[in-house]
């Protein structure tokens, strides 16, 4: 599948979570099998962690045990959402490098979690490594794809995940690809790559299946095709049940469907699975439109609480977006995107960083950065949106009318509570 530049548009993250644990050959052990006395030390601690320390106890001088038990941890991570856990598999890495300084298995494990911790020039310039001792491993072209997309280096990411699927048309090289096509506004193309990368999936790796599922549901999302999108987000529980990336998908299917009972019903599952920043904002401006302004607070607060405390310290885009959005806090949302934006020029931090400049009244200021956000031509809602009323600050109505009209026909209900301001606003225009 070669990825021709005219063809692509719009991503949405890295996969470094879900394609670290894969990224580790992982051999089965004696400590594998349950005996009594593994049940028993599984009583006051996760069997998985459990086994990979018995393998650590057998063979402590070797790095065999630690990558093992990094993997379990990140994968607990991922499933837990408790982003802390990253650092008990970055320790066991480390360990194992102390071991075997030269052992290839955790310097990729190494090269993830940089990227997990959103180290991501380090993680590249340590990817880069890798693969000129490396050049035909797969995995490292991953890597160096997450990294090109989080700091705005587009183009090196589109080189990367071509030699990546070139080398191996997997799930993991095919689910970049949908990113990258969605960067570029191939929405189609990009359906079509996350279709391909579900398909791959080993069957056994049900979590897998169902996180593609997701991915492609987004992608019909984000198009406006909120039946497809809801069909993806069931295909998905079908296939890992209770998954909170499904249920929340569903749950803004149904919002957007105009289903608000169930969509709370949803969010509200989703949340108590694990409490995912979006999930408590989406699950807060639902109950702002239905006017429940104390229930709204508390998971605004509560999502303040998970960024500040719980999330990862390096990145606070999310909270800037979530007080931008609300009118509140408006100096510290502008520092934290202002901090953001030196350090990383993917579009998605200069979209934050623009909206939060409008929000000061530093509508000049905005509109230069908002196109950095637009340099892709991504059909992303609100992108546009955020580009519209801009225009609209600068006094400059024929152009605020154009992206507004384009972030709504793009996806009616980009935004539970900002689709409905753009219509205000696009009226007032009028």
């Amino acid at each position: 599948m070669k990825l021709q530049r005219s063809s692509f548009f719009s991503i949405a993250f890295a996969f470094v979570a879900l394609t670290s644990s894969a990224c580790v050959d992982q051999k089965t052990s004696s400590a594998s099998s349950p005996s009594s006395a593994l049940a028993e030390g599984a009583m006051t601690e996760d069997i998985d962690v459990y086994d990979a320390k018995k393998v650590i106890e057998k063979t402590p001088d070797s790095a065999e045990g630690y990558n093992k038990l990094a993997i379990v941890y990140i994968r607990k991570a991922r499933e837990t959402g408790d982003f802390s856990i990253n650092t008990n598999a970055q320790t066991a890495v480390n360990r194992a490098l102390e071991i075997e300084p030269q052992n290839y298995n955790a310097q990729k494990l190494k090269a993830s979690l940089l990227l997990t911790f959103h180290r991501f020039e380090e993680g590249l310039n340590f990817a880069k490594q890798l693969q000129q001792d490396h050049p035909q491993d797969y995995s490292v072209y991953g890597f160096m794809t997450d990294a090109n997309v989080e700091l705005g280096n587009y183009p090196e990411a589109v080189e990367a995940v071509q030699k990546m699927v070139d080398l191996r048309p997997a799930m993991e090289a095919y689910a970049r690809v949908s990113y990258v096509r969605s960067l570029y506004g191939d929405t189609a193309g990009a359906i079509e790559a996350m279709g391909i990368a579900a398909r791959s999936v080993d069957p056994r790796e049900k979590e897998a299946q169902a996180w593609c599922l997701v991915h492609l549901g987004d992608e019909h999302f984000k198009a406006g095709q909120f039946a497809e999108a809801e069909k993806q987000y069931d295909f998905a529980l079908q296939a890992f049940p209770n998954y909170h990336f499904a249920l929340a998908g569903k749950a803004h299917a149904r919002a957007a469907a105009g289903d608000f009972e169930n969509a709370v019903k949803l969010f509200t599952q989703a949340q108590d699975k694990i409490p995912l920043t979006d999930t408590v904002i989406s699950l807060g401006d639902i109950y702002t439109k239905l006017g429940k302004a104390e229930e709204a607070k508390k998971q605004y607060d509560l999502a303040e609480f998970i960024e500040q405390k719980l999330g990862d310290a390096s990145d606070r885009r999310r909270l800037a977006l979530l007080w931008a959005d609300h009118d509140i806090k408006s100096d510290e949302a502008l520092d934290i995107a202002t901090r953001e934006h030196e350090r990383r020029k993917d579009i998605f931090t200069a979209d934050i960083l623009a909206w939060n400049l409008y929000k000061k009244g530093d509508f000049g200021a905005a509109k230069k950065i908002s196109a950095e956000a637009m340099r892709l031509k991504t059909k992303d809602a609100r992108i546009f949106y955020h580009t519209g009323m801009i225009e609209k600050g600068l006094g400059n109505k024929k152009a605020a009318a154009e992206f507004l009209q384009k972030a709504l026909k793009t996806n009616p209900s980009f935004d539970i509570l900002q689709a409905e301001n753009a219509r205000r606003a696009l009226q007032e225009i009028k």
